[in-house]
């Protein structure tokens, strides 16, 4: 039997938690936990906003979502005996949703609070909930699929030296200075207003709210990463910058499409997590990490025998040509696929949430043919329950409902 190392109460809200959370990366964000190597341990995580998305059919929620809170964090857990020039390894063992909480979310966020992938096209918020049961994913927004989740922790990862948070800090303020007006803005700087900073209180809180990196990129620490072959069977190798390591895990996903393209496209969900931590003492000096790699387990994955690809390359939808550009040509590719599925019924908006959910597999096929990259986006047949190939009868169209919008 795995013990619960950190427990979360949905009830309560991410301030009043048994256990401290955090949702700023400092490394003077103190310990919550300690374990050994080799050790097993479960791990409980609010979904990562808090709580601020609920299971009803109204999105005002997604749009006036306060992202100045996110990502709630359960750790820093401290592994006794790592050091800086170590890499942790963990394996991931198990995951899933909180017993009596067997649902999750899926957004498309407004342009004017983050917005998405393809936000210019999609600029307004929408929801879909999800019933998460027996490893199985639907949605009454999202009628006619049904697939397996391929679940992951979409932030994990180990703090930050105070040399790497200041060269992040600095990186990204010159990058978002460089166009200081832009919605969606290139990222995010640290912020006060929301920062929650463990067991700190007074001035050492205050500091880490001043300084502490937003956690929505992920970094040289690993942290919002969203890979969704980080599944069960994975072992992630994290490159040690601080004693003890310090790992924080949360913004689990019960299911997410490569991309996790409208930003909130996961399925979110609160849940819980087994894990087992070891040292390969110097192992980052060794092979000269300085980022995090990780083992997958092909065999841990969803199954699907049949996909439909749909095809992208770097020009983008006013016919401007661009320079083995892979974003453009994965825009184009998942702009390929909303406008083909559309054609049974669904509206656009639906199916940008489905690709962001379910499992599809996006690819770079080809990085070197001037000018154009090319990418593929390929969804699983039968996550449908209706053919979606193309055949000489053409699409059968029907009425399909709609997501949540703002009401």
């Amino acid at each position: 039997m795995i013990k619960t190392l950190i427990s979360v109460d949905l009830s309560k809200s991410p301030t009043e938690q048994p256990t401290p959370l955090h949702n700023r990366w400092h490394p003077d964000i103190p310990a919550v936990a300690t374990v050994n190597p080799g050790d097993s341990f479960r791990v409980e995580c609010l979904d990562w906003t808090g709580g601020q998305i609920k299971n009803n059919d109204n999105a005002r929620d997604i749009q006036d979502v306060d992202l100045s809170q996110v990502h709630y964090l359960s750790g820093p857990i401290a592994v006794t005996g790592a050091e800086p020039g170590d890499l942790l390894v963990v394996d991931i063992i198990d995951l899933g949703p909180l017993p009596g909480h067997e649902w999750g979310y899926t957004g498309i966020f407004a342009k004017q609070n983050g917005g998405g992938f393809l936000v210019d096209y999609f600029p307004d918020a929408h929801k879909a909930i999800w019933d998460l049961k027996d490893g199985y994913a639907s949605s009454r927004h999202i009628p006619g699929v049904t697939f397996l989740g391929m679940s992951h922790p979409g932030t994990i990862g180990v703090a930050p030296s105070h040399e790497m948070l200041k060269v992040w800090n600095k990186r990204e303020a010159e990058l978002i200075n460089s166009a200081p007006n832009r919605v969606p803005p290139y990222g995010w700087l640290p912020e006060e207003r929301g920062a929650l900073a463990g067991s700190l209180t007074g001035a050492a809180a205050q500091r880490v709210a001043k300084e502490g990196a937003r956690t929505v990129p992920g970094r040289e620490n690993g942290g919002n990463t969203d890979v969704v072959t980080k599944t069960r069977s994975s072992r992630l190798y994290f490159p040690v910058q601080v004693k003890d390591a310090l790992l924080s895990i949360g913004d689990l996903h019960y299911s997410q499409g490569d991309g996790e393209i409208s930003f909130c496209g996961g399925i979110e969900m609160a849940g819980w997590i087994s894990l087992k931590v070891d040292i390969i003492k110097q192992g980052a000096r060794m092979y000269e990490l300085n980022q995090g790699i990780f083992r997958k387990d092909k065999h841990a994955a969803p199954q699907y025998p049949e996909y439909l690809a749909f095809e992208g390359i770097s020009v983008d939808a006013a016919g401007k040509q661009h320079y083995l550009d892979a974003t453009i040509a994965y825009q184009q590719a998942c702009l390929h696929a909303i406008n083909y599925l559309k054609k049974f019924g669904y509206t656009g908006e639906q199916i940008y949430t489905l690709l962001s959910a379910a499992p599809v597999e996006g690819r770079i096929n080809g990085i070197v043919d001037a000018p154009n990259a090319f990418v593929s986006l390929a969804v699983p047949t039968g996550i449908f329950d209706f053919d979606i190939q193309p055949n000489k009868n053409g699409p059968v169209s029907a009425k399909r409902g709609q997501i949540c919008c703002v009401k």
